[in-house]
């Protein structure tokens, strides 16, 4: 830890996120990905919310975990882009220390909110692939709302014990965070004060949340995909691993980048890489996540197509209505 003697003691009051660098010419064209990046997130996670609350057939637990999950990916994007492109576009870097607090309070719940419900999904396929005749009376409707809610309360307290800390510090000496959003390692390195007792809080509190929802989904799926060996013809295995290959998938994209961002050493890994890596976890993960659950699943497939026809023959009749009036008043 830093020793606090020799540095700058004067508080802080405000921190400067140096985001991607200056580099004035490129701050239109990144403006704009991000611009497209956050709308797309958003369209399509708000997309495959309402296909969830309106369609009857997906009125069951997987795709309520699934909704949930689009609801995290929202808020997990609109915590980061909106700040990140105001900055682009005003040149604005500053942003007040309580301010980079709250985001990262935020942060840190969504952060820790998807793992346990990525568990709770990786639960439900377990319970649909190795004990289909127990499902029912496993996963209702019942269970599901406590396992959703028992996400967000963990993850809501377990945050909210490291803000309690977080509020206490006083920051001196540099305002500058190298990164684009308030994480906690860049923070935590501008603090004057003793950060011994909340790094440990913080350590244990983010092993916990991370390594035991990822081995419960490891040991899931070692019982999944031993389950599907065992089935004997290839139709039936393939339709086994198909109602779970979505996920699997999403567990990939983001156990990898996590693993890449915040468990290989930092010291060896550029500044510049690291943001990307970054960049990856917390603006295109929740992009693409409602691409590989609509490509790879036939029911939000199925339901998303009765959507659009819906939507086509409520416009055909409301131009066959307006024509009518029109030919009336004529």
């Amino acid at each position: 830890m830093e020793k606090a003697e020799g540095r700058n003691q004067t508080p802080i009051m405000e921190f400067l996120l140096l985001g991607f660098g200056n580099v004035p010419e490129l701050q239109p064209l990144l403006s704009f990905v991000f611009l497209v990046i956050y709308i797309v997130t958003v369209a399509g996670n708000i997309l495959i919310v309402a296909l969830v609350a309106t369609d009857q057939h997906l009125h069951i637990p997987m795709y309520y975990l699934l909704g949930n999950l689009s609801c995290v990916e929202i808020c997990h994007t609109s915590i980061i882009l909106p700040r990140l492109l105001a900055t682009l576009l005003t040149g604005d870097k500053t942003i007040s220390v309580k301010g980079c607090i709250v985001q990262l309070y935020f942060f840190g719940i969504l952060s820790t909110t998807e793992p346990l419900l990525l568990t709770a999904m990786s639960y439900d396929r377990y319970l649909a692939i190795c004990n289909p005749l127990c499902y029912a009376a496993l996963m209702n409707g019942r269970v599901c709302f406590k396992l959703v809610a028992a996400c967000w309360i963990s993850s809501i307290l377990a945050c909210t014990i490291v803000n309690v800390f977080m509020f206490q510090l006083m920051f001196c000496d540099s305002k500058e965070i190298d990164h684009f959003f308030c994480d906690f390692s860049p923070m935590i390195k501008l603090s004057c004060g003793d950060t011994q007792n909340l790094q440990l809080v913080t350590f244990t509190i983010a092993a916990i949340g991370t390594l035991v929802p990822f081995l419960l989904t490891l040991t899931s799926y070692i019982c999944i995909i031993a389950t599907i060996l065992r089935i004997p013809s290839t139709l039936g295995r393939q339709k086994a691993f198909s109602t779970c290959s979505s996920h699997l998938i999403v567990l990939t994209v983001f156990y990898g980048t996590v693993i890449t961002i915040y468990v290989f050493p930092k010291a060896k890994t550029p500044k510049v890489l690291h943001k990307i890596f970054s960049l990856f976890y917390t603006v295109l993960t929740p992009m693409i996540n409602p691409v590989i659950y609509s490509l790879r699943n036939k029911e939000v497939n199925e339901s998303l197509r009765k959507a659009i026809l819906k939507l086509a023959v409520f416009r055909n009749r409301h131009r066959s209505l307006k024509d009518i009036f029109l030919h009336i008043v004529k």
